[in-house]
């Protein structure tokens, strides 16, 4: 015991070290995202992918979606799921093979019979699968009635009329019409981008997809967009989705983030949603500019209590951090915060706010890629591989780039979707990109800095917060998976414990208002957390 307080305490001041460990873990096999010119808009938004435990057995398994291409439309790879063996990942066969091409994916147990499902989205019919319990998928898309027919991103599950199930809501992309480029394989619709270079046109000057949230009905779904109020704001360009609690006021919101056009944010009142993206002050830039959104994650990275939105955008444009006021507005605090400069040079997806160090605060990262291959012919417009990039929370909120993270973070490739979750059960945070053309990238976080504390509530009721006080400082985190780009996490919570040696206090504070506590707890444990009684 001396010996391993002693090797923590040494480790305390770790430089942040991250392996690419895709290779060792079995995880390869490319993607396939349309041909290698990209000569439209399907062909850049890439496919997603999920951490969650599939067969119950404790660990994260890892469900990667996949495209197609033209030549073999509706005849895709198809999606794997892999089976986590003690850190590697098998593939296996369990009906979950969609060989359509594959967008985004949300996971949550909709029929409420304890396991995990998997809704699956695409260019074309979406795909809902029912968690059987034995090792395998049933599906189920016709019965609920969330087949779609549209060009879809992300997705997430989330309760938001309270009433004890899991609701759907599904962001929809543009309205493309692939029948003639399979009818003229060497159809073209080319457009100007910087330099000159000729590049597929979109998404400016194409209809926007309408977002569609359907109502859980006891296993069916009924679509609710009119009636609920999404209507009134939902026909931008919808790639990420984010829902939370972001009034605190016991209902989950839902943010929206839009491709050049302006961003959303629903505000639920009672199972009402209305947009106040505008108001709110994260429909635009702190500017008044408009960006093209891609990816975004919430968290209280300035630890004061609420949460706070990080929004990735194109190539010429900052990421944007917008710090929650706790009045109902958000302030873009993106420079000030260190975050202008070293953004404004890349094109971001998926990102998440973690901890990779456990010192306390929530770091970040970005997954970069261009989305135009010729960028490479030319000497202005960024690169079509980029490194992704992680900042360091300075412990007040305040960002610093980290150039040196370990051969990890060197890697360059076209990304698009990012998850975390701890793959290899050895208490810090992993991640997993997926990237354009190309095997994904596993990174397995050997910082280990500080001691931790994971925070598992059961059941898995998205909204719920938790709030845990170590060493005389607290920290809170809200338990939801659905967040980054096309991409579901592991929905436990991880916190950095910096050097305190025992957790003086966790509460668990559940939608239906229901508190539970814990008092002295160990440290660099999982604590599972009954309740939720509504």
């Amino acid at each position: 015991m001396v010996l391993v307080l002693l090797l923590l305490a040494a480790s305390a001041e770790a430089d942040p070290f991250f392996v690419d460990a895709t290779r060792e873990a079995g995880l390869e096999q490319p993607t396939v995202n349309g041909d290698p010119d990209k000569r439209f808009i399907l062909e850049s938004t890439g496919s997603g992918a999920a951490f969650f435990d599939y067969d119950g057995d404790g660990d994260l398994d890892l469900y990667v979606l996949d495209g197609s291409t033209y030549a073999n439309y509706g005849a895709g790879p198809g999606n794997v799921l892999y089976r986590n063996d003690g850190g590697a990942f098998v593939a296996v066969v369990a009906g979950v093979e969609d060989r359509g091409w594959g967008m985004g994916v949300a996971v949550g147990d909709y029929d409420g019979d304890g396991q995990r499902d998997l809704y699956v989205t695409n260019y074309g019919t979406n795909a809902l699968y029912r968690n059987r319990g034995d090792g395998t998928f049933a599906a189920v898309t016709a019965q609920a009635g969330v087949a779609g027919d549209d060009f879809s991103a992300s997705a997430a599950f989330f309760d938001y009329d309270r009433d004890g199930d899991l609701d759907l809501y599904v962001a929809n992309y543009v309205v493309f019409d692939i029948e003639p480029v399979l009818q003229d394989p060497d159809l073209d619709d080319p457009c100007i981008y910087l330099g000159g270079l000729r590049v597929f046109c979109g998404p400016q000057g194409m209809e926007g997809g309408q977002d569609r949230l359907y109502r859980n009905d006891g296993g069916v779904f009924a679509d609710v967009t009119v009636a609920s109020g999404v209507a009134t704001a939902n026909f931008h360009y919808g790639l990420g989705v984010m829902p939370a609690d972001f009034d605190r006021d016991g209902d989950l919101d839902l943010f929206v983030a839009n491709d050049e056009t302006p961003n959303v944010l629903f505000r639920n009142d009672g199972g009402r949603l209305g947009d106040i993206g505008l108001e709110a002050g994260v429909a635009y830039n702190g500017d008044g500019e408009l960006e093209a959104s891609m990816g975004v994650d919430a968290g209280d990275c300035d630890g004061d209590g609420d949460l706070d939105l990080y929004v990735t955008n194109f190539y010429g444009e900052t990421n944007t951090l917008y710090l929650n006021s706790g009045a109902g507005t958000f302030i873009d605090a993106t420079a000030e915060r260190g975050l202008a400069a070293p953004t404004v040079g890349y094109l971001g997806w998926g990102t998440r706010f973690f901890d990779f160090d456990f010192d306390g605060d929530l770091d970040l990262f970005v997954a970069n890629g261009h989305i135009y291959p010729q960028v490479d012919h030319t000497s202005s417009g960024g690169k079509y591989a980029q490194r992704n990039q992680l900042f360091a929370n300075e412990g007040s909120g305040a960002f610093a780039a980290v150039e040196e993270a370990g051969p990890g973070l060197l890697v360059q490739k076209s990304s698009r979707a990012t998850i975390s979750g701890d793959y290899d059960h050895d208490g810090d945070v992993d991640l997993f990109t997926t990237n354009i053309d190309d095997s994904p990238t596993l990174l397995r976080n050997e910082t280990r800095a500080g001691r931790y504390l994971v925070v598992q509530v059961d059941p898995e009721v998205v909204g719920a917060w938790v709030r845990i006080t170590a060493g005389g400082r607290t920290q809170v985190r809200s338990v939801g998976g659905a967040a980054s780009y096309l991409g579901h996490s592991d929905a436990r919570l991880h916190f950095g414990l910096g050097r305190a040696e025992r957790v003086e206090r966790v509460e668990v504070l559940w939608p239906g208002g229901e508190v539970t506590q814990l008092e002295d707890l160990p440290v660099d444990e999982v604590v599972v957390v009954k309740g939720g009684g509504d």
